[in-house]
């Protein structure tokens, strides 16, 4: 049953992401904590970049997600031949008005799956940093908003696959968490054949709040407490992969504020008010590995698993505070 905005209490706002994961988890065949790490990263108000091969459930997951909260969800399949308006809309002369009326492109809804984003060309990929990052395109010199809330999960298939084209680094820095699905268990993907629904997925997913509950959501985890310490901690993992060896570029002061704003969310899906290191490690790979740039700058899945188990060493070597 969704929840009531007018009759919903913090109390009640802060328990309904771990039910949204439970929905999420009915029709999903990958691991809770994939499911727990979209949900987080949607309650902290960021975007997610699932990079994986096709037919994992990429798609299913970000068509769930915005079942579960109530709001539209629209899905553009990248090519190398789409055009940046193709994403934004464009404005198309009215007869009947005498005048350019502004059509919507399918960027305007809550939640936006952007399939095989590494398939557009880097113009098209570009146009989507202005959404991402500002929560409104330009077009033809005029802003529009985008709704609220509004999600972004952009898949992308490993760089070697035929036809795709590396993400930026400006263009990767806005996804506030990056992970992989893996191949399900050989449990669940059996299951998967013997259900009777197995090509209807989502109808196991029921609605659990409004659009209006979601952004009460993020605006609660906004307001959950990082202790001095804890914020030291963040920056200290930040500032070590800049010094790392074999590391280029490492992670930027948007890259602590975003781990700062997911270990936030991660506390109030536990049910605290207050960050704990625990909260740090638990996120610390997804956050900052998909933006770290190497001296043996490659691309690919090979080249972030280097960096991910560069992130899990720091995890293990930074000193964590006591609090």
């Amino acid at each position: 049953m969704a929840i009531a905005p007018e009759s919903a209490g913090i109390d009640e706002i802060a328990r309904v992401p771990a039910r949204i994961a439970d929905e999420l988890e009915r029709a999903l065949s990958c691991s809770r904590e994939v499911v727990d790490l979209a949900v987080t990263t949607f309650a902290a108000g960021g975007h997610l970049l699932l990079e994986d091969v096709p037919g994992v459930g990429k798609t299913t997951l970000a068509r769930a997600l915005a079942q579960a909260v109530g709001g539209q969800v629209r899905r553009i399949q990248f090519t190398p031949d789409m055009l940046p308006s193709d994403l934004t809309g464009v404005n198309v002369w009215s007869q009947a008005e005498n005048r350019f009326v502004f059509h919507h492109g399918p960027l305007f809804a809550n939640v936006v799956i952007a399939d095989e984003i590494n398939r557009a060309n880097p113009k098209t990929q570009s146009a989507m940093l202005e959404a991402m990052g500002e929560g409104s395109v330009s077009v033809d010199g005029v802003s529009y908003d985008l709704p609220d809330p509004y999600f972004v999960v952009a898949t992308q298939n490993p760089i070697e696959l035929e036809g795709t084209y590396p993400l930026p680094e400006a263009q990767l820095d806005r996804f506030m968490a990056c992970t992989s699905f893996g191949y399900p268990s050989a449990e669940a993907e059996s299951h998967m054949l013997t259900a009777a629904d197995w090509s209807r997925p989502l109808d196991r997913v029921e609605q659990v709040c409004s659009p209006d509950i979601a952004i009460r959501i993020r605006s609660a985890a906004r307001r959950v407490t990082i202790a001095e310490p804890v914020a030291d901690y963040i920056v200290a993992l930040t500032r070590a992969t800049r010094e790392h060896d074999g590391v280029r570029y490492g992670a930027s002061p948007r890259a602590s504020l975003f781990l700062g704003a997911m270990a936030r969310a991660r506390a109030m899906f536990d049910g605290r008010s207050y960050v704990l290191p625990d909260d740090v490690q638990q996120l610390a790979v997804p956050v900052l590995a998909h933006r770290l740039v190497l001296d043996d700058a490659g691309y690919g899945s090979e080249t972030l698993a280097t960096a991910r188990a560069m992130i899990a060493e720091l995890v293990r070597t930074v000193p964590v505070p006591r609090v």
